[in-house]
């Protein structure tokens, strides 16, 4: 029997006839996070570039490549994919909880982190402009 759209979530809790919750249903159709999920999220939320990842595990003394940190982040069936271990990610959660809060000697604020780690996208040159900087054209007056 396929669930319908209320059903379709992680857990459904039901009601017994004298409604009393029972404990949760899992439905198994519904993939889970893995540690790649969870990395790749962090990655793109916080808006990290893969040496800054190998910064933040750098750390806490914990050395990998940006190769390696690439491999976690590609799609599961690309050739080059690595599961990313529980060592991995407990290193690079150690490592952003310092890197965001600083230490109890050194704290920092993790809004100004984040507001300084932020260079934003580069500036591109568009094919009409040849690397030329663009002005408008101002209008004519008509006499």
């Amino acid at each position: 029997m396929k669930p319908t759209k209320k059903q379709n979530r992680s857990f459904h809790y039901y009601l017994t006839p004298e409604y009393r919750l029972i404990t949760p249903k899992i439905f198994l159709h519904q993939p889970l996070m893995n540690n790649n999920d969870v990395l790749k999220k962090l990655r793109v939320a916080l808006m990290l570039r893969d040496d800054e990842i190998v910064d933040i595990l750098k750390g806490v003394d914990f050395k990998i490549s940006k190769s390696e940190i690439g491999a976690f982040c590609r799609r599961e069936g690309h050739p080059k994919y690595m599961d990313c271990g529980d060592q991995v990610l407990r290193n690079f959660l150690n490592g952003l909880v310092l890197h965001l809060r600083g230490t109890k000697e050194n704290p920092k604020y993790p809004g100004d982190v984040l507001k300084s780690g932020i260079t934003g996208p580069s500036p591109r040159k568009t094919p009409h402009t040849k690397g030329k900087p663009f002005y408008p054209k101002k209008d004519k007056k008509k006499s």
